[in-house]
């Protein structure tokens, strides 16, 4: 799949996905006339990168534990760092539905308060 057809499929802007194969988050193959062929596995390769990203990773860090999305295997540093980048999602998870709940509460008592105000 061309540059073109990954960007629309993805949602992400052919300079991002240049800047992912800049970075060895993603690779392509060169046709003879030099444009770039990805595999059928990209856009989920992208997607994956995007989801990373929107949960905090840095593109350091997720180069890092890219093989062990594509291998299956992984060392036990990698295997820690999964582990600790897992539970820095939840806390952050953790961290969102409190927030959440407490913004709700105010909106209850806005509301509230907006109605007996009427």
């Amino acid at each position: 799949m061309r540059i073109g057809q990954l960007a629309r499929r993805s949602g992400v802007s052919v300079r991002a996905l240049r800047y992912y194969e800049e970075q060895r988050l993603l690779e392509s193959a060169r046709t003879p006339g030099g444009q770039r062929d990805y595999p059928d596995d990209a856009l989920e390769r992208v997607q994956l990168i995007q989801d990373l990203f929107a949960a905090g990773l840095s593109s350091r860090t997720v180069v890092e534990l890219l093989p062990c999305v594509s291998t299956g295997v992984a060392t036990p540093a990698m295997l820690d760092q999964l582990i600790i980048e897992r539970d820095r999602i939840a806390a952050r998870i953790q961290d969102l539905t409190r927030a959440q709940t407490k913004l709700g509460r105010v909106i209850e008592n806005v509301a509230a308060a907006k109605v007996t105000q009427s």
